[in-house]
């Protein structure tokens, strides 16, 4: 692949004639309505550059791609042991905030993503052109918690004081085309896919993304399979935390959706917060997007468009439930379907609220009904993470499992293999046998590779690990992962928003979590019942109080499963702790805690701390309370077995 629309070497660059190089980036620039504006800043790079560079021995390149961020570098010139990454704003005579945010974060994305750039120096170089000369501390640059800001008679003095007695020389050909291996959020990702991205183009090229594309192009074929010979048919897909799950699911609507719009293939999700923070994030990146092309687009109308895509579940049922029709949708595909309610959460859900006295079918059994109303083919995706059911009435697989027991004989059934390999999605041995009888086995339909975390594979095993208390193998794990997923603890809040702030670098997004029935945080003024706005909290700006970077608003596991963020606070609650070795589980009630005895209650509020634990992409600090003598609700003892079997594991407290 072409990294950059024009690339030389500095000497040969500086004997080029300019229109020529003019003319070869004009060949490779596709977005033909800025053409004149993006030429005239051309002009200016190179004249500018061709001043600036001479004397200075390197490789220049101009609109080199960052692929996960779908976005090019003004330019890239290697000299030395240097990487300079260099964003022009061309007549502006100030140093923007948003552009130093920018070129930090394609010096972060080329640190963590692009091997040659793992070890080499990376110095990100705002020039706005007619502004003020501007100083800087190199260290701070190199750290890449500044930039190196200078107008344009500044470049080469800039590129001088990185490279005064380095003899050491990057190998420009090596770094060019050593591997990139993305790995974008699931914000970036449904923004990329939405865009016409394909899940090879925005993910990590290794065992991740083969992972993930086998799983796409399975379900493809099983989807031509339904439609060709006009048959009904289902998929399982599993995956471990992080294994990019919603992503595959979003791949396959969006592939589905745009390679025949008759399916009307539409991504579904009970998970409410999620279903708001991808609309918003494409809404809003919609109008971005149509704004930098010359094109007009209201908010609304990007609105309207996106909501066809991300659907809330539960408006789906209700559609449905109202009108007893055949389906638009050809294709759908249910994200964590694990979640979807039993018989008797549905019925009591349809007596209060909707006022039906006699529904007799659990929420999966509903769904597949529904869907069964098609005279010819249909096709669902269920995407089932094991072990995250997190509240009262979600079904888990069995539920699903059990409607095609009794009902619906006719369908082809296709299963991920670890449904009946593993404990964490079916807990009946019959069931299991029927699905072997039954249905098809496919490992290609479970997700093996985590890859939310791209700093250690290996984080989601550890929390397992951690909280079934296998202490040597929780040990073991932890010394793997520590250098490069950081994990530590505090007893001070305040010392745990310290290390945020401090560690987060661009646009790295941090955040407080906790648990929503940890409720005595409240005495230290963290609240988890006041409700948040989550595409506010996920995707607002650093200057912006409802952000997750203000930590004050405090995101539960209703608010972030299904999402990550770079960095979490993960506020220890008494609700989940350490009794004498083993986990005690309580809720509070009025004024005092009372036990939880009821096993499913216990599996909901383990997976809640499972699921908060495996929220951050590159660290996260853990705040447990010191406790107090004078507050029953919150003694020490509460706390403190925790905290010291956390210590236990290895994990230290914030240096």
């Amino acid at each position: 692949m072409r990294r950059a629309y024009y690339n030389n070497s500095i000497k040969d660059f500086l004997l080029e004639d300019s229109n020529k190089i003019l003319g070869q980036l004009s060949l490779n620039h596709s977005n033909r309505s800025l053409e004149d504006l993006q030429k005239n800043a051309w002009v200016k790079q190179i004249q500018i550059l061709k001043s600036e560079l001479i004397g200075v021995d390197g490789i220049i390149y101009f609109e080199f791609t960052i692929p996960r961020m779908g976005k090019k570098v003004d330019n890239i010139i290697i000299v030395n042991d240097c990487v300079f990454v260099v964003e022009f704003k061309v007549g502006d005579d100030s140093y923007g905030k948003h552009a130093e945010i920018q070129v930090i974060d394609y010096c972060l994305d080329l640190r963590n993503f692009h091997e040659g750039s793992h070890l080499v120096k990376l110095v990100p170089v705002l020039v706005a052109t007619n502004a003020q000369s501007c100083s800087f501390n190199i260290e701070e640059v190199i750290e890449l918690n500044k930039v190196a800001k200078c107008n344009k008679e500044g470049i080469s003095d800039v590129i001088k004081k990185f490279t005064p007695f380095s003899k050491n020389k990057i190998d420009a050909n090596l770094w060019e085309n050593s591997i990139y291996k993305p790995t974008p959020s699931i914000i970036e990702s449904t923004q990329a896919l939405y865009k016409g991205h394909k899940v090879e183009e925005i993910s990590r090229n290794d065992a991740g993304t083969i992972n993930l594309s086998k799983t796409s192009s399975y379900i493809s074929k099983v989807i031509d399979n339904s439609k060709l010979n006009k048959k009904k048919s289902i998929c399982f897909i599993t995956g471990v935390p992080g294994a990019g799950k919603t992503l595959a699911g979003l791949t396959i609507a969006n592939e589905r959706m745009n390679a025949d719009k008759d399916e009307h293939a539409v991504f579904l999700s009970g998970n409410g917060p999620l279903v708001d923070v991808l609309r918003e994030a494409l809404t809003r990146d919609t109008v971005k997007n149509s704004k930098e092309k010359g094109e007009s687009i209201t908010k609304e109308s990007a609105k309207r468009r996106t909501s066809a895509f991300i659907q809330n579940i539960h408006h789906f049922r209700d559609e449905y439930l109202k009108h007893k029709i055949e389906p638009t949708e050809k294709v759908v595909v249910f994200d964590e379907a694990q979640r979807a309610w039993t018989k008797k959460q549905v019925s009591s859900f349809m007596k209060r609220k909707k006022g039906i006295d006699d529904f007799e079918m659990s929420e999966p059994e509903f769904l597949i009904d529904v869907m069964n109303r098609h005279k010819d083919w249909c096709t669902i995706v269920c995407l089932i993470g094991g072990g995250q059911e997190i509240n009262t009435g979600e079904a888990g697989l069995e539920e699903w499992i059990n409607a095609f027991q009794v009902n619906f004989n006719d369908w082809k059934i296709h299963y991920s293999n670890s449904i009946v390999d593993s404990s964490n999605y079916i807990k009946k041995e019959s069931q299991k046998k029927w699905l072997l009888k039954n249905a098809i086995s496919e490992k290609d339909l479970h997700l093996s590779v985590s890859v939310r975390s791209f700093r250690s594979e290996k984080v989601s095993d550890f929390i397992y690990q951690l909280l079934e208390l296998n202490i040597v193998k929780t040990k073991a794990l932890f010394s793997q992962i520590k250098d490069d997923f950081p994990i530590y603890l505090t007893r001070d809040i305040e010392s745990a928003k310290s290390w945020l702030r401090k560690v987060r670098k661009g646009s790295e997004r941090t955040g407080l979590i906790a648990s929503s029935g940890a409720r005595r945080l409240k005495a230290l003024g963290l609240n988890v019942k006041n409700e948040i706005s989550a595409p506010n909290w996920f995707l607002n700006s650093e200057d912006d109080i409802r952000s997750s970077f203000f930590l004050e608003d405090i995101a539960t596991e209703f608010d972030i499963q299904g999402l990550e963020i770079d960095y979490t606070c993960l506020i220890w609650g008494a609700n989940f702790h350490l009794n004498n070795g083993v986990w005690k589980y309580q809720s509070f009630k009025g004024s005092k805690w009372m036990n939880i005895n009821q096993e499913i209650s216990k599996d909901y509020l383990k997976n809640t701390y499972r699921v908060l634990l495996t929220r951050a992409r590159q660290g996260m600090v853990i705040f447990i309370p010191d406790g107090s003598t004078l507050d029953q609700t919150r003694p020490k003892t509460f706390y403190d077995e925790t905290y010291n079997y956390l210590k236990e594991i290895g994990i230290t407290e914030i240096p």
